[in-house]
């Protein structure tokens, strides 16, 4: 697919009113070659030719003549926001699910808190345990994210049964950190569960692709996810590889930071080759 109209969808949101009527004309007729002359272009898109610059411009161009240029040498990319339909192979499938899964990590990349982001990791490094929760789809990423950090041998665990969470939760204290994933933000159970760590003095941290949702409210620090779900896909899983990313870039910081982490890994390592044939 065409990375312009990748990133133009990616930065809609921060186009002006003028800029995405230009945007939506691309959009909807990526199929088709845009007009020669930006005066056209501009009448077609009921908007100024300044306005046709300053969109050239924020997609990274010094002007309409080199957009168009790069346009047309992408002429033959697929559209985007395509559907999974059933007449498609498995492979021009394979190639949707990898547009939408990269809008979706370079739409979360360009709207992390920085910040929250970098308090999580502190706040893991400095516990002395740290827990999991997730229910459903966000369960195998609180399973990943236990497994990562206890293979450095951090006092890290995961727990997908909502009994066990609130048994895990009601035994946290201030050396604990409990890490709630939720990517709907409405999960009865880890937000619950995240109420009864914070009452008892544990940091409580929330991965969740909407803000504004319940499980703010039982959160110290929130990192939200930004995903392209649509409705062929039941699992959401762009939300769950973005989730992934982002506690790949945790223990990514944890390994670097941490006093013999490298020394931790090799002894893992060591002990689990003696499992392989």
């Amino acid at each position: 697919m065409s990375k312009i109209l990748l990133d133009i969808k990616n930065k809609y949101e921060t186009f002006s009113k003028a800029e995405k009527k230009v945007a939506d004309y691309i959009l909807a007729n990526q199929t088709n070659s845009i007009p020669l002359f930006i005066t056209d272009l501009s009448n077609l898109c009921q908007t100024s030719t300044s306005a046709v610059v300053r969109f050239s411009k924020k997609l990274g161009f010094e002007g309409y003549h080199q957009l168009k240029i790069a346009i047309a040498k992408e002429s033959n990319s697929r559209p985007v926001n395509e559907k999974i339909t059933a007449s498609d192979s498995s492979f021009s499938m394979f190639e949707k699910i990898c547009d939408d899964i990269y809008c979706s990590l370079e739409k979360t990349k360009n709207s992390i808190d920085i910040s929250a982001l970098q308090k999580c990791c502190d706040y893991i490094m400095s516990a002395q345990r740290i827990i999991f929760l997730g229910l459903g789809n966000s369960a195998s990423v609180a399973v990943d994210a236990a497994h990562k950090l206890f293979r450095l041998g951090l006092n890290a665990s995961a727990y997908t049964d909502n009994h066990m969470q609130a048994i895990a939760s009601a035994h946290a204290n201030s050396n604990c950190v409990v890490f709630g994933i939720s990517a709907s933000g409405y999960s009865k159970d880890i937000i619950e569960s995240m109420q009864t760590a914070k009452n008892n003095g544990a940091i409580t941290i929330a991965l969740t692709n909407h803000v504004d949702s319940p499980i703010d409210k039982v959160s110290d620090v929130l990192l939200k996810t930004t995903s392209n779900e649509t409705n062929y896909r039941i699992l959401g899983l762009c939300s769950r590889i973005t989730q992934l990313a982002l506690i790949d870039s945790i223990y990514s910081y944890v390994v670097c930071n941490l006093p013999n982490a490298e020394e931790k890994i090799d002894k893992t390592e060591l002990i689990l080759r003696q499992k392989k044939l």
